[in-house]
């Protein structure tokens, strides 16, 4: 059985590095002719490929595969780094919405509280002027009102 695959085997090889070379010979072609390249869909593609930058690739295709998966493998550390700007970016505005709610929570609390003492102090304070009022009016009203003056009934007596 192993001599039977063999040949098989071994034809399914050739076939396999024909198919391979031309597909090489095809890349190497391709990359050697001026291809067309459709300006209405790509004018930027046109336009970078007649800069200097553009040309030098196109004679050097090795730097340009370089460049190719230079630019596919930086794009996930980019688009990480981006996606850490946005979210960072987020959660930043979210932290300042919540702070600005805290603060202003803590802020209307105090600010509650300092108004529970100051009624407190003017209910405490109105209390005290008011008894102190009544007290004052009444002590004053008693030393200083005329009262009709009155004998002694011991007086009287010894009065014929």
């Amino acid at each position: 059985m192993a001599k039977e695959d063999s040949p098989s085997a071994s034809k399914d090889l050739q076939e396999l590095q024909r198919k391979l070379s031309l597909l090489i010979e095809s890349v190497q072609n391709n990359s050697k002719k001026k291809r067309k390249i459709n300006r209405k869909i790509y004018p930027w593609v046109v336009a970078f490929m007649k800069s200097p930058v553009g040309q030098y690739l196109d004679r050097h295709p090795f730097a340009a595969l370089t460049l190719l998966v230079f630019v596919v493998m930086s794009a996930v550390p980019i688009g990480f780094f981006l996606l850490l700007v946005v979210l960072t970016s987020l959660a930043a505005f979210v932290g300042v919405m919540l702070l600005e709610g805290l603060v202003i929570s803590v802020g209307g609390i105090s600010l509650f509280c300092v108004l529970c003492v100051l009624g407190f102090v003017s209910l405490s304070v109105s209390g005290t002027i008011i008894v102190s009022y009544v007290a004052m009016s009444s002590l004053i009203n008693y030393w200083f009102s005329p009262r009709p003056l009155t004998q002694n009934p011991s007086d009287d007596a010894s009065r014929p």
